[in-house]
């Protein structure tokens, strides 16, 4: 289905009872991708048939910051309540839809400008229900005039406010060119001196706020530079080039290169300026576009591989039936040329992208944990890669992904893993529970990229996406122990040799530290515990609150509160961090039973003590 723009994230449909159950799955089966959610006990009887419970209030903001579209089953104010503190620019929201629990109606609330209208046609024709479009300039002329078809481009839509205006109060409108279909109800021709003009093509004139004009993206623009080469020169080289031979920039489609140049910051800021993707090709698929270039060279062909390499991307975007329309062009270190192909081209059809690898940490296990960008990384990932566990507690989410499990003990191979496919070009998210740079496996990928890796490696693009980790997690559900100086241990010899450990206890011992204790027993490792326990205890009191916390935001969750007197192996397994307090860590008793647990900043909080003093702090904290 092309409602959406590819590209798009998957979309997140939110089911807020049952009788919107059915309608919600004919939707998920509609939009590839889509993912079903219900808030807890409202969709009763849904729980495992791949719907995942959330919390709207959450969820929802999340997955707009997210730009996942959404499909709400309910009350167009419950969506509008919820998101409103989240609004922004109109013209970077994503599309959000309102629909009826049978189907009947389909309200488009935000992202008119980014496909909204568009898939509420769509979804109220597969539903037999009505598409509720309140856009004003859609309502008349019966077309998204600020959402061309794809293919096309608005190449002034600084103007489509003054042009709406002028057509909600009764101007007509003439089509000049050759017009798309959408645009069919408008007619084609008109007097001269009708006031408002839809011009189309390439050569069409300029625009202003009585003329919008629409470009075909039928240019494919070539272009390659020197390691490092500034990103002002290939943008004036390609400004200037175009100028000269009189192209519009909105016909652009993408810009084209040599796989090498794919991480060229110059090449990535001309695109982004243009508003286009880059796309990468092959030496040997460049090689094959010599025979149509104007200026082969040997001298690119020892350097790289290939006889051109602006001239070839431009012409293999282009296709078998396109032509050169602008032959190289070069400055000191840089070049381009331009091909244009007969009908529009879809750039996500071609070459590949440059590949993304996000290191994500997915929080300790619960979704209402899991932050919106690590949902951003992983809705945008093809791939996913990770330890089984962590990839099903991703529930809905990994839906529709190519799912890459590995068991535990395997992190080298994990890691390389991800490395490899992110280097053909697919957007990989490496998962992690907890945050991914702490005990996990961010650097693990960074190490691997310090050790002559293999040159696609090094072209991958690669961001750690945080998460809240279990040292977090576990003291927000006691209160506040890590309110002091913290530090973390791992209790693993695996990766680090036990007498290094022991050294790291005594000195956090020494220095009072609240301590988080990672990986504290294992079915091969005893004794680890109990020493850090004993190390300790030697120099804090034997009542000190020690926090262990279990499968945290999982099912079985566990949190108990004991003395550091108490703490034997007994009480932890893997899935266990266990937090220790420092000496001046305290319990507060619950006035029904159990305690909170925090540790003092030193606060002034006493009755007499002056009111800067009670609200100084940095603003750090």
């Amino acid at each position: 289905m092309d409602a959406l723009e590819p590209g798009t994230p998957p979309p997140a449909i939110l089911v807020m009872n049952r009788a919107g159950l059915g309608t919600g799955r004919r939707i998920a089966r509609l939009l590839p991708g889509a993912t079903l959610h219900a808030p807890a006990g409202r969709a009763e009887g849904a729980a495992g048939e791949g719907i995942e419970t959330v919390e709207p209030a959450a969820a929802l903001p999340a997955w707009f910051t997210a730009e996942r579209p959404i499909v709400g089953l309910c009350a167009s104010g419950i969506l509008i309540r919820l998101l409103a503190p989240s609004l922004g620019d109109k013209a970077t929201e994503p599309p959000v839809l309102a629909v009826a629990p049978d189907g009947g109606s389909v309200v488009p609330l935000l992202g008119g400008h980014r496909g909204a209208n568009r898939l509420a046609r769509t979804l109220a024709d597969a539903l037999g229900g009505h598409a509720a479009i309140t856009t004003g300039s859609e309502a008349v002329a019966g077309v998204a005039l600020d959402d061309p078809p794809a293919g096309w481009r608005l190449e002034n839509p600084g103007d489509h406010k003054a042009f709406a205006a002028r057509l909600l109060d009764g101007a007509e409108v003439r089509v000049e060119g050759m017009a798309p279909p959408a645009f069919d109800p408008l007619g084609q021709g008109g007097a001269a001196e009708t006031p408002l003009t839809l011009a189309f093509g390439e050569a069409a004139a300029p625009g202003g706020p009585d003329r919008l004009v629409y470009r075909p993206a039928t240019l494919a623009l070539g272009v390659g530079c020197a390691r490092s080469a500034e990103a002002a020169e290939l943008d004036r080289l390609v400004m200037e080039t175009l100028g000269e031979v009189g192209l519009p920039e909105a016909a652009i489609a993408g810009v084209f290169s040599l796989d090498l140049k794919e991480d060229e910051p110059a090449v990535e800021a001309l695109a982004a300026r243009l508003g286009v993707p880059v796309r990468v090709f092959g030496a040997a698929r460049l090689e094959a576009e010599t025979p149509r270039l104007a200026e082969p060279s040997e001298a690119v062909f020892r350097e790289v591989g290939c006889h051109g390499v602006a001239e070839a991307a431009a012409l293999a975007a282009a296709g078998p039936d396109g032509a050169l329309v602008v032959t190289k062009r070069k400055s000191l270190s840089a070049t381009c040329a331009v091909a244009r192909a007969p009908a529009p081209i879809d750039p996500l059809t071609i070459g590949r992208a440059r590949g993304r690898l996000s290191i994500v940490g997915t929080g300790p296990g619960a979704p209402a944990w899991r932050t919106p960008a690590a949902e951003a990384a992983v809705a945008a990932a093809t791939d996913l890669v990770g330890y089984g566990l962590y990839l099903d507690l991703l529930g809905p989410l990994a839906a529709g992904k190519r799912r890459h499990a590995r068991p535990l003990g395997e992190e080298i191979a994990r890691a390389r893993l991800a490395l490899d496919l992110a280097a053909e070009g697919r957007r990989v998210a490496l998962v992690s529970s907890g945050d991914p740079g702490i005990y996990a496996m961010a650097s693990l990928v960074y190490e691997l990229l310090d050790a002559d890796p293999p040159e696609a490696w090094r072209r991958v693009a690669v961001e750690t996406v945080p998460g809240i980790s279990a040292l977090q997690a576990a003291a927000a559900r006691v209160g506040a122990p890590l309110g002091h100086d913290f530090c973390a241990v791992s209790l693993s010899d695996l990766l680090t040799p036990w007498t290094a450990i022991e050294s790291r206890l005594r000195a956090a011992a020494d220095g009072d530290f609240v301590v988080a204790l990672y990986n504290p027993v294992s079915a091969r490792r005893r004794v680890a515990l109990d020493a850090a326990a004993a190390i300790l205890g030697a120099r804090r009191p034997p009542d000190t609150p020690v926090v262990l916390a279990r499968s945290l935001g999982r099912p079985d969750e566990t949190i108990r509160i004991i003395d550091l007197a108490e703490l034997t192996a007994d009480h932890a397994d893997m899935l266990t961090v266990v937090l220790v307090g420092s000496s001046r860590t305290r319990r507060v008793a619950r006035r029904h039973g159990g305690a909170w647990v925090y540790t003092p900043r030193g606060y002034p909080t006493g009755a007499s003590a002056k009111p800067e003093e009670r609200e100084q702090g940095p603003l750090s904290a």
